[in-house]
């Protein structure tokens, strides 16, 4: 097992070159430049200084030469500085955001597991049961609606016309003088809305899953002999079933991670959250390519990651894996 996953991980090098050769040329290709962003509403701003700034920036340089001189930073696990003015390194930036946007992920991987699971294992089990119509049709409108529209509509409900939650930030203005506890019910406040709208569409798609493969395995011979041994429903349906059915889902909760991650701008920028989401859709308008480019790179190993652990937990949730 340890043989593999450093084969996996040599094999990562590649692919994560590839990734980020496509994204770097994508970013470029995107129309406007970060100088446009400073001198085009100066009117003092002269031809010279336009040439000074992509000097600078080394936008002046060959796309290859850009990349090679991002590329070769990267290997000292140096991110580069943002274009912005204020010249921040970008692993600082990113950084300092990204404790919000894992939060927000874990929580809502969490609520979909604890969920979807449970609920694509009744749906299988009690087939064409009330219980299975009345899931499949809110599983239905959560593929429907989209979650932007739907994110709206709450806010109206909770935030403006109930009064409830908070609609925009992590914490409220006087968070720092609440006492521990207040302060925990403040902070649980602005995550509730996010974190529900970020698990909606994962929750549908998981059930579903999880439901369709659970009626597949209900079927095998091995299922019939274990009932035939005597054995009860609940062991038989948890102990032999799920275990199998859940190898597939493993495969897409590790897919699932970056996909969470890029969902996070959405729900980070509706909610004036000060996560990455927020910090990668502001580093598109201003096109701060070493910002985007660096969330990007996070993105694309998560993605690698998320891969290499599924086949991990492949092999620890089926002992044959293991022994080929």
């Amino acid at each position: 097992m340890l043989a593999y996953i450093v084969k996996r991980l040599f094999f990562m090098i590649p692919i994560l070159i590839g990734i980020t050769i496509i994204c770097f040329i994508v970013i470029r290709l995107a129309p406007g430049s970060p100088t446009d962003l400073e001198t085009q509403m100066n009117p003092r701003a002269s031809a010279e200084l336009k040439e000074r700034l992509r000097s600078l920036y080394d936008l002046d340089k060959p796309l290859y030469q850009q990349y090679l001189i991002w590329a070769g930073k990267l290997i000292t696990f140096d991110l580069g500085k943002s274009f912005s003015s204020d010249r921040r390194p970008v692993a600082d930036k990113i950084l300092e955001r990204m404790p919000i946007t894992i939060t927000l992920n874990v929580l809502s991987m969490i609520l979909i597991i604890v969920i979807a699971i449970p609920i694509g294992v009744m749906s299988a089990v009690h087939q064409d049961s009330i219980f299975d119509k009345v899931t499949s049709v809110i599983v239905f409108i959560g593929f429907a609606v989209p979650t932007f529209w739907l994110a709206l509509l709450l806010m109206i409900l909770f935030g403006v016309h109930l009064g409830w939650l908070p609609i925009s930030g992590i914490r409220s203005l006087n968070y720092e003088y609440m006492t521990p506890w207040a302060a925990f019910i403040d902070l649980l406040k602005h995550l509730i809305l996010p974190v529900l709208l970020s698990a909606f569409g994962g929750l549908a798609g998981l059930s579903r899953y999880v439901r369709a493969n659970m009626l597949e395995v209900v079927r095998q011979d091995y299922i019939t002999t274990a009932r035939a041994k005597g054995l009860s429903e609940r062991l038989v349906i948890y102990r032999h079933a799920l275990r199998n059915a859940l190898l597939p889902i493993i495969t897409i909760l590790g897919l699932s991670v970056p996909g969470l991650i890029g969902g996070s701008v959405i729900f980070e920028t509706i909610f004036a959250i000060p996560g990455m989401g927020q910090l990668f859709y502001m580093s598109v308008m201003a096109r701060d390519y070493p910002v985007v480019m660096g969330i990007l790179f996070l993105g694309a190993l998560l993605t690698l990651i998320g891969n290499l652990l599924a086949d991990v937990s492949y092999a620890l949730a089926d002992p044959r894996i293991r022994i080929a």
